[in-house]
């Protein structure tokens, strides 16, 4: 009586095993689903943030961005200048969002709309594209990764997704820049870079108007 009781058991935990499994199957399926799903999302929604963090939102960086195009419209610069500042505001970024520096707003902002000024102004002084103006932006990159860093902290990012929206962001905003080179080449650079009257006309008047702009910003965001 015993054996065919133990027997029964066993069989009537097979029946339940057989039963349940096709179930938990979906079940992992399904969560593996919504993970890859939340991820697609966050990634085209800090996409969205950093793009728009550029265009329409981010004046100051659109007139550093064609500040560095005026000094020399060229493509194969332009995009140097603008790798040199993608890798450096990403770096601090980076390093902000992790908690590894803090600069306050209050000094960081300044400083941009000074790069700013600065790299307009040199625009008048110079007609020519030195090597060193790669490093300047550079230094200037850094600065500006901070003040991204501002928007992201008030923002926030999601803790299960921290690394996919911090790059998702820096692609946005990668993509940002591109869209104001690509746009001033085919408006602007294109067409009249080599004529005679580009830079009297056209590069000295825009990089001095920037230039007062600029330091309107920094005069508001350091006293007011």
């Amino acid at each position: 009586m015993f054996k065919n009781w133990k027997g029964k058991k066993l069989g009537l935990l097979f029946v339940i095993m057989l039963t349940v499994m096709p179930y938990l199957a979906p079940a992992h399926t399904e969560l593996d689903m919504v993970g890859k799903v939340l991820k697609i999302e966050v990634t085209f929604l800090y996409l969205q943030v950093g793009f728009e963090h550029i265009i329409p939102l981010g004046f100051d960086h659109i007139l550093f961005i064609l500040s560095l195009f005026l000094l020399s419209p060229k493509l194969k610069t332009i995009v140097w200048q603008a790798t040199s500042f993608t890798v450096a505001h990403s770096i601090t970024l980076g390093l902000a969002m992790y908690g590894v520096v803090s600069v306050p707003a209050h000094i960081v902002e300044p400083i941009i709309a000074l790069s700013i000024m600065f790299v307009a102004l040199e625009n008048v002084i110079t007609d020519k594209l030195k090597p060193t103006r790669i490093v300047i932006v550079f230094i200037f990159g850094l600065i500006h990764g901070l003040g991204f860093a501002g928007v992201l902290k008030n923002l926030g990012l999601p803790k299960q997704e921290f690394f996919n929206a911090l790059v998702s962001f820096n692609v946005g905003v990668e993509l940002g820049q591109i869209a104001i080179i690509i746009g001033a080449w085919f408006l602007c650079g294109k067409w009249f870079s080599q004529k005679e009257w580009f830079r009297a006309r056209i590069v000295n008047p825009v990089s001095i108007l920037i230039a007062l702009i600029a330091l309107y910003w920094t005069i508001e965001r350091a006293f007011f």
